[in-house]
C-alpha cells in the first residue's frame, strides 16, 4: 500500500483539483480499495466527483464507525467511503459508500461542519447548529426523520436483517476471537476485570442488542434523524461513543443521549436508556461542584475535606469513549465520568463516575485538548505536554509498557522531546496527535496498519509518521483507522 511514482503524480493532480488539501488514510478500511486489504501505510484519498467537479475543497477530517471513513468539504457536504457490503452495518451507516467517497444523503440545504461516530451510529452538525443522527436506533433520539427520495424510500431490507448477527462482531473485533456470551449489563459494576471479563460485557451488551429486537430493521435507523432539542439551543460540536452521543452548544452546554448504564451520560445514575438530549450538568455537579456532601463522603476530594467549585463557567472541548466520556472548561479543568474499569476517568481507581467527575491531578495545568478510546483517555495541556490514562493492552497509552495507568501519566517519550502537541484523537485501541511543528505520531493497536507505520506491529511509545510533500492540520481516529487533513506547502 507504500505510495510510488504512480501514486504521487495522482495526488499532485489531487493537489490541484481540491485548492491543494488533501485527505490521507490508513488502517481497516475494506472497501477502500480493490483489494479489501488494511492499509498499512498513508494513502491518498481519491477526491469524490462531487467535490473535484465543483472546485470544492476538503474542510475537515472526522474519523469514522468500524470500517467507513467521514469528512466535511467546504461546501458542507458529509463525505462517506471505505464500507463494504459485508455484514451490512457499516453498509448501510456510511451511506452505502465504497471505494470511491460520496456526498452521504443529508438534506441539500443542511451545510455541515463537524460530524462524529461511534461503534454503530454517526452525528452531524450543520452551520445553524442543528443535528442529524442515524444508526442503532437506540442512538436515534425521537425527532424528524429525513428520507432522501433518491434512494427510492428505503435501503434494502437484506442489510437490515444482517444487522443481529453484525453487533457482536462490531464491539470485538476479528483479533480478539472471543466470542463469550456470560454475563449481562445492570446496575451492579463488574469487578474483578481482565480483558476477559470485559470482552464478556462488550458482546453480552451486543447480544442484549440484537435479542431485543425482533428483526434487524428494528435496531437500526439508516435514515437521518434531525434531533429534536429545546428551543434555542445551537449545537457547535458532538461526540460519539460506543452507544452513547454528547453535544455541546454555542454556550458551553453539554447535551446527552443514547445508553447511560456505566454513567457515561453524567446523570448521576445508572440510566440505561436516554431517547432524547438531556443537559448534562458538568460544572454543576462535579466533585468540585457546589453541592458534594455525597462526593466529599468518598473521601476523594481533598485531604481537608472540603469542596471546591470546578475551574471555568463553561464546557468548551466534549469527548466520547466506549462507555466513558469527557469535558474540558473554559479555565482547563478536565472531567471524565462513565466507565471506569481501566481508570479511564483518572480517578485513581477503577469505579464507574455516575457524574462528571474533575480530575484532581490535573488541577493547575490547562487542559486544551481531549480524547476517548474503548477503554482509554488521552489529553493535551497549553503547553503541549501529553498525558493519558486507563486501559493500556496494545500500549494505547503511549507509556512504554502495557500496564493500566488509573491517574494521569505525562508522556516522556525521547519521540516527543521538545515537541509541543497540538491535536490529538483516540480510535478503540490506539491514539494519534499532531504536534505545533506538525508532525504525526500514532502509538497503540496495529492489527489493521491503524498506525500507519508500513507495518501491523503494534507500538507503546508515540512513532512518527512520515508522508512527505505535505503539512498535516488535523488528525482523527475512526475505530480500527486514522485519517489525516493536509495541505501543500505551496
Amino acid at each position: 500500500m507504500n505510495g510510488d511514482g504512480k501514486g504521487d503524480a495522482e495526488a499532485v493532480k489531487m493537489e490541484e483539483e481540491i485548492k491543494g488539501k488533501l485527505v490521507y488514510m490508513w488502517g481497516y478500511l475494506p472497501g477502500a480499495l480493490p483489494q479489501r486489504s488494511p492499509l498499512t501505510s498513508p494513502v491518498a484519498v481519491r477526491v469524490p466527483p462531487t467535490i473535484g467537479s465543483f472546485g470544492d475543497s476538503w474542510k475537515d477530517v472526522c474519523g469514522g464507525g468500524c470500517g467507513f471513513a467521514m469528512a466535511i468539504s467546504e461546501s458542507g457536504k458529509l463525505i462517506t467511503w471505505g464500507s463494504t457490503d459485508d455484514l451490512g452495518q457499516s453498509y448501510v451507516t456510511s451511506g452505502k459508500h465504497g471505494e470511491t467517497p460520496e456526498s452521504f444523503p443529508l438534506p441539500a440545504e443542511a451545510s455541515m461542519v463537524k460530524a462524529a461516530s461511534g461503534w454503530a451510529h454517526c452525528v452531524a452538525v450543520t452551520e445553524s447548529g442543528e443535528v442529524y443522527t442515524w444508526g442503532w436506533k437506540e442512538c436515534v433520539p425521537s425527532g424528524k426523520v429525513f428520507v432522501d427520495p433518491t434512494l427510492g424510500g428505503c435501503y434494502e431490507k437484506d442489510a437490515f436483517e444482517r444487522q443481529s448477527s453484525f453487533l457482536t462482531e462490531q464491539v470485538s473485533p476479528p483479533s480478539q476471537g472471543s466470542r463469550s456470551t456470560g454475563g449481562t449489563i445492570s446496575g451492579i459494576d463488574a469487578r474483578g476485570g481482565g480483558e476477559e471479563n470485559t470482552k464478556r460485557r462488550r458482546v453480552s451488551s451486543a447480544k442484549q442488542a440484537a435479542e431485543s429486537s425482533s428483526s434487524g430493521d428494528e435496531t437500526l435507523s439508516a435514515f437521518p434523524c434531525l434531533v429534536t432539542l429545546n428551543p434555542g439551543v445551537r449545537i457547535a460540536a458532538v461526540a460519539a461513543g460506543g452507544r452513547h452521543t454528547l453535544a455541546l452548544s454555542d454556550i458551553g452546554q453539554v447535551w446527552g443521549w443514547g445508553y447511560g448504564g456505566e454513567g457515561q451520560l453524567g446523570l448521576g445514575s445508572r440510566i440505561r436508556m436516554v431517547s432524547s438530549p438531556h443537559p448534562v450538568p458538568c460544572i454543576e455537579s462535579s466533585p468540585y461542584g457546589k453541592d458534594r456532601s455525597i462526593s466529599l463522603s468518598r473521601g476523594s476530594m481533598s485531604s481537608e475535606g472540603q469542596g471546591f467549585r470546578v475551574p471555568g463557567s463553561y464546557v468548551k472541548g466534549i469527548a466520547c469513549g466506549g462507555r466513558h466520556s469527557a469535558v474540558i472548561t473554559d479555565a482547563g479543568a478536565l472531567l471524565a465520568f462513565g466507565w471506569g474499569l481501566y481508570g479511564q476517568c483518572g480517578q485513581d481507581g477503577t469505579d464507574d463516575e455516575l457524574s462528571p467527575a474533575c480530575v484532581s491531578s490535573l488541577l493547575g495545568i490547562r487542559i486544551e485538548g481531549v480524547a476517548a478510546g474503548l477503554w482509554h483517555t488521552v489529553c493535551i495541556s497549553a503547553d503541549g505536554d501529553v498525558y493519558s490514562f486507563g486501559g493500556n493492552q496494545f500500549g494505547q497509552l503511549g507509556t512504554g509498557a502495557d500496564q493500566a495507568e488509573t491517574l494521569p501519566r505525562l508522556l516522556d517519550a525521547p519521540s516527543l522531546e521538545n515537541m509541543h502537541a497540538k491535536f490529538v484523537s483516540c480510535g478503540a485501541r490506539h491514539s494519534a496527535l499532531i504536534t505545533e511543528d506538525r508532525k504525526v505520531f500514532c502509538w497503540g493497536w496495529n492489527k489493521y496498519g491503524q498506525l500507519g507505520l508500513g507495518d501491523v506491529i503494534d507500538r507503546n511509545i508515540p512513532s512518527q509518521v512520515i508522508i512527505d510533500g505535505c503539512i498535516p492540520k488535523n488528525v482523527s481516529c475512526g475505530w480500527w483507522h486514522t485519517l489525516l487533513l493536509a495541505e501543500s506547502p505551496t
